[in-house]
């Protein structure tokens, strides 16, 4: 997939008057890219639509209209576009109550390196996680992470060719999997080459 360019983005005045329409095609987009695994964690999978809607709503928010303000954005969210061997995800641990998200947090110290993502024939592919910062201290890990699945060709030909892929958590405090559906696993296969 191609990076965002200042020509993929509407101007400030544009977007306000488009976006209705644009943030309502980036809604039934995401419903294709999310994976729940388990009650409490999820892996959304970017793409360069997600990344422009995030850009875009970026730049509105603190009217960033200058050129490079513009690429200073670009610049933060061009790296969740996956290249084309890769998947990139942003997972959530996701607790609607703060005291059990504060007591879950704290015992899964570690949980996004064992998370994974399985294309049928093929071992596990444990994420990349957190290439811009650490987001893990020693008393608990943040409900945000950032993590990047690096396929093998051979694997992104199964994908492409209709394997079936699974994604999971592998913790001590947090043992869940999924099978994707028909169309989440064709949307993630667009982003392969």
């Amino acid at each position: 997939m191609s990076k965002l360019s200042h020509q993929d983005l509407y101007s400030l005045e544009e977007y306000s008057r488009i976006r209705p329409e644009f943030r309502a095609k980036v809604i039934d987009h995401k419903k294709d890219r999310r994976v729940a695994i388990g009650e409490h964690a999820a892996l959304y999978f970017e793409d360069a639509l997600t990344m422009q809607y995030q850009v875009q709503e970026m730049l509105r928010i603190e009217r960033i209209f200058e050129a490079e303000g513009i690429q200073d954005e670009l610049d933060v969210y061009n790296p969740l576009i996956p290249d084309g061997q890769n998947w990139k995800a942003t997972f959530m641990m996701e607790y609607s109550d703060v005291e059990e998200r504060k007591r879950a947090l704290s015992q899964l110290i570690g949980v996004e390196k064992t998370l994974w993502v399985q294309v049928e024939g093929y071992d596990k592919v444990h994420p990349i996680a957190n290439e811009d910062l650490e987001r893990t201290t020693e008393d608990k890990t943040s409900s945000v992470h950032f993590v990047r699945f690096e396929l093998t060709p051979e694997m992104a030909a199964a994908a492409k060719s209709g394997a079936a892929i699974r994604a999971g958590i592998s913790h001590p405090a947090y043992t869940a999997e999924t099978i994707l559906s028909d169309s989440v696993r064709d949307s993630l296969v667009g982003d392969l080459h």
